[in-house]
């Protein structure tokens, strides 16, 4: 059995931190807080953590102050979660080796997405098993597998991991933008026509279960059961 992952949310708001603890701990993640960067560096010799999920405004050391200063001592990957959407900040915190920019207030879906595309970049894979099973139709996350009526599909990565969060947040309309930022990443280069190119291979390899993926006019895609 593997071990679960460790999160280390670093913010000085209480309710922030239990928010986002109860949806990580509900999707298998180990949690631990600190209140702000100067406590978060105290801790990380004894929680040893796998991601780091930092607010940029905080008292004593604030968010970009403790990236600067993580990134000394440690390759650790850290998402920033800000109520500061301008687009300066988002370019300061990726510049500081943030992994990531999530703008507060933010879909608990959106930053487990997040969260586990970071890790995905990072270590390969995020180390949690997950089934993912609608009708004949199975993704195992872990052995990065697709079969259909128990036969295998051969998809691209990319393809991949489309399919897998479109599956994973069902019901959820995702627009071509943040497909391509949770596949392709923070740094990606390719256009809305690269994700209607994808969807659309993949429609074909899934046969009838291709329709289950669903074209949102004038947003994007979503799987619907």
């Amino acid at each position: 059995m593997k071990k679960p992952l460790t999160v280390l949310i670093i913010d000085d708001e209480p309710q922030m931190r239990r928010l986002i603890r109860t949806f990580l701990e509900k999707d298998g993640y180990l949690v631990e807080e600190a209140t702000d960067g100067l406590h978060a560096l105290k801790r990380l010799g004894e929680v040893k953590p796998d991601l780091c999920i930092v607010d940029v405004m905080m008292p004593y050391m604030d968010g970009f102050t403790f990236a600067a200063e993580l990134k000394q001592i440690s390759d650790i990957p850290l998402i920033f979660l800000s109520a500061r959407g301008e687009e300066w900040d988002k370019v300061q915190g990726l510049k500081i080796g943030g992994d990531d920019y999530i703008v507060k207030p933010f879909l608990p879906s959106e930053l487990l997405a997040r969260i586990e595309s970071v890790l995905r970049r990072t270590y390969g894979r995020t180390e949690k098993a997950e089934i993912l099973n609608v009708g004949p139709l199975v993704i195992d996350t872990d052995a990065h597998t697709v079969t259909l009526n128990g036969n295998p599909i051969s998809l691209t990565l990319k393809e991949f991991g489309v399919l897998q969060v479109l599956m994973k947040h069902k019901g959820r309309v995702f627009t071509r933008e943040q497909l391509l930022h949770l596949v392709w990443g923070q740094d990606h280069q390719s256009t809305d026509r690269t994700v209607d190119t994808h969807i659309k291979t993949l429609r074909l390899k899934l046969g009838d279960s291709g329709k289950l993926i669903e074209t949102v006019w004038g947003i994007g895609y979503k799987f619907e059961v």
